[in-house]
C-alpha cells in the first residue's frame, strides 16, 4: 500500500512514542507500506523538525540516511501543480505527490484535508482511520 504522510502525523511519530502516527512510521520501517514523497513535502518535514528542536547533524543525519536509502520510498516528481485547497494552499503538496505517486491514501491530521475525504483514487483518512482499516484488511 502506497500512502502520503503529511508533516504533522510524520512530526508526531517522531515525539510520540505510540500512538497511531508512530504506528504509521512502524509500518513503514517493516516495509508495510510504501511512502510517497516530493521534495516540497521532504523539505517541509525537516524545516519544521528543526523547529520542534531536532538539531545536528547526527539528528538530522539520520532521517536523511533513512530517506535516501529509498527503502519502501517512491519520490514523485511534481510538476503539475493543483489548487484545491483555498484555506492553506500549502497542503496541496500532498494530493499532488499522491496522484503522481498513484497513492492509494493520504494520511493527515489537517482539517484541510480530511475535509476533501478523496480526490480522484486517493482516500484522506485521519493516522487511527487508516490504522483501523490497515488492520482490517491484514
Amino acid at each position: 500500500m502506497k500512502v502520503v504522510i503529511d508533516t504533522k502525523v510524520f512530526v508526531s511519530s517522531f515525539l510520540e512514542t505510540s500512538g497511531a502516527p508512530r504506528k504509521i512510521i512502524d509500518l513503514w520501517k517493516r516495509g508495510e507500506i510504501v511512502i510517497c514523497l516530493s521534495d516540497e513535502i521532504v523539505t517541509e518535514y525537516i524545516n519544521v523538525l528543526l523547529r520542534m528542536g531536532l538539531k545536528g547533524e547526527e539528528d538530522i543525519g539520520g532521517l536523511l540516511e533513512l530517506l535516501n536509502r529509498k527503502i519502501n520510498i517512491i519520490f514523485a516528481s511534481t510538476e503539475q501543480k493543483l489548487q484545491l485547497i483555498v484555506a492553506d494552499p500549502g497542503d496541496d503538496k500532498f494530493v499532488e505527490c499522491a496522484v503522481v505517486a498513484n497513492a492509494d491514501v493520504i494520511i493527515s491530521a489537517e482539517k484541510h484535508l480530511l475535509d476533501l475525504k478523496e480526490y480522484k483514487h486517493v482516500r484522506i483518512l485521519t493516522p487511527l482511520e487508516f490504522i483501523k482499516q490497515y488492520s482490517e484488511k491484514k
